[in-house]
């Protein structure tokens, strides 16, 4: 069982974060108390008040090691996973709610943050899971770490901007910078002072534990002079490989060791967005700067070469090149008798309109998000909230990947769900379309890691391309990216009975209608069932 790739957090108040850390002796117990806050913050000469957690532009990072429990229980248990109106009703303005679950199975890398409007411009922040006590990496013992973590700054309020842009019809507009730890870097304006830093010592080797927080931007990223070995990815280690440059999509997370073994000086990381397709992006580059010890500010930093912002051939190797690590210790445990095949099509649109809202669908359905969470309304059997009839292919069968195709396939509005039997081994396609205009997408499924089996450019071709799926020691992550133009097909055990979501990770996707869920049923026994809700679940 996999906790999510992050705690699905929102709020429009505070709440009290607590966990248990197990001991042989007696289990120590850590409160962490997030005050949902507004804070002024400025940044490229504008100031604005922000949502932040504690006052914290990122968010804290909250930390734990393998096998701990943790009150903010994934296991059995949807109740702790976050989305509005999916798993639970928002928090209320001062208001709590404890999230609870166990981490179990799972070290590494994972993120928090808001899982309503767009409220995760700011509120977010990293997981950091230790192994067990007594047991070491799979690499090389890093002298030190440090979290990068990746995001958007506009200069305007976002929820306003967003707003005025449903109000036309049109997409709003792209962030003014991205960030590193919250800050633009020196080569954009005023923010000199906004600049994050991380001293190293020469020889040593370092762990960068990255996480891609912007809302709408898959993202280069690289670090001048300097090489970066690959070891995991969602908190899943992978075989090691070296590279001068990662991609890292919007809910992902990387972690690359670095050894600071070139002259001593100041070297800039930097990371600006890839994007394949004729769709608008921030395409200004952050930055922020490697130091090595002793070496004064005043030395002017080196740039590395990014990849030009539509290079697909850095993009699909990149990609190509991640493995499980699949060891004795860790195994790759894909599914190799599948009990269900879906085929979902991914039909964005930046112009397709339901009155004036822009809106994108999964298998011609634009999902619309219930006014009860659909986990309540499956739990106390809620009538007339949802169906389960979402289908397991698209309904208009077309050239997904052809010429431009204006013709309407006949969306839908709905809060259609799909059914899953317990602990049913799934394949899914997922299918990118061109609908106007093809374009890439990282989808992430709540509840689940899944292993990414396959992927291709072009229309996936069920009688030719699972010969060449990779069955033996695939990625396994929580979100991945579908190519543009292309396929992935990912493999899952549902193993988690609950209501899980499943979107893309372009917040102007998902906001759009690009999402779904699946129903997990209960298993045969207590132990395979959801367990209750928690007293404290925000009502309705």
């Amino acid at each position: 069982m996999k906790l999510d790739s992050y705690l699905q957090l929102f709020f429009l108040g505070c709440f009290y974060f607590s966990w248990f850390l197990s001991s042989p002796a007696e289990a120590a117990v850590r409160k962490y108390q997030f005050d949902i806050t507004v804070k002024n913050v400025s940044r490229l000469c504008h100031a604005k008040p922000i949502v932040t957690v504690n006052g914290r532009f990122p968010g804290p990072t909250v930390y734990a090691r393998e096998g701990d429990r943790v009150l903010v229980n994934q296991i059995r248990t949807g109740w702790a996973d976050g989305p509005a109106y999916i798993t639970q009703c928002p928090i209320k303005t001062g208001h709590s709610y404890t999230y609870d679950f166990n981490v179990t199975g799972q070290r590494g890398t994972l993120w928090w943050h808001a899982h309503i409007l767009w409220l995760r411009a700011t509120v977010y922040g990293a997981i950091v899971i230790m192994p067990k006590e007594g047991r070491m990496f799979p690499f090389p013992q890093p002298y030190g770490e440090t979290k990068i973590i990746l995001g958007e700054w506009w200069n305007s309020d976002v929820e306003t901007l967003v707003n005025q842009a449903n109000k036309l019809g049109l997409p709003p507009p792209t962030s003014d910078s991205h960030t590193i730890n919250g800050k633009p870097g020196p080569l954009l304006p005023c923010s000199s002072k906004h600049t994050f830093s991380m001293e190293v010592v020469a020889g040593k080797t370092y762990l960068l534990r990255i996480i891609n927080a912007a809302l709408n931007d898959e993202l280069f990223f690289a670090i001048a002079g300097h090489n970066m070995t690959v070891v995991e990815i969602d908190a899943v280690y992978t075989k090691p490989f070296t590279t001068r440059v990662i991609l890292i999509a919007p809910g992902q997370t990387t972690n690359v060791l670095i050894k600071a073994d070139q002259p001593r000086s100041r070297y800039f990381m930097a990371a600006r967005p890839f994007m394949d397709a004729p769709v608008p992006v921030d395409n200004k580059t952050v930055t922020a700067i490697l130091h090595y010890k002793g070496i004064p500010n005043t030395v002017l930093p080196s740039m590395p070469k990014l990849p030009a912002p539509n290079n697909t051939n850095v993009a699909l190797r990149y990609n190509n090149r991640l493995r499980s690590l699949n060891t004795p210790q860790f195994p790759a445990k894909v599914p190799l008798k599948v009990d269900r095949h879906l085929w979902f099509g991914a039909n964005p649109c930046s112009s397709c309109q339901n009155g004036t809202q822009l809106t994108a669908s999964l298998n011609n359905i634009t999902f619309v998000m219930p006014k009860v969470g659909l986990l309540q309304a499956h739990y106390f059997h809620i009538k007339g909230v949802f169906k389960t009839d979402f289908p397991d292919r698209p309904p208009v069968p077309f050239n997904y990947t052809g010429v431009p195709l204006t013709a309407n396939l006949g969306t839908s509005l709905g809060t259609r769900l799909n059914k899953v039997a317990f602990n049913s081994t799934i394949e899914l396609v997922l299918q990118d379309t061109n609908l106007l205009t093809v374009e890439s997408h990282p989808f992430h499924l709540h509840g689940f890691n899944f292993f990414v089996v396959g992927s291709g450019v072009g229309n996936f071709d069920p009688s030719k391309d699972p010969a060449k799926f990779n069955l033996v020691d695939p990625p396994e992550r929580n979100t991945v990216g579908v190519p543009t133009g292309g396929w992935t097909a990912i493999r899952f055990r549902a193993d988690n009975p609950g209501v899980w979501f499943m979107h893309c990770h372009l917040e102007l996707h998902t906001m759009w209608g690009l999402k779904m869920a699946f129903v997990v049923e209960n298993g045969k026994s207590p132990e395979e069932s959801i367990i209750p809700p928690p007293k404290d679940l925000p009502p309705c």
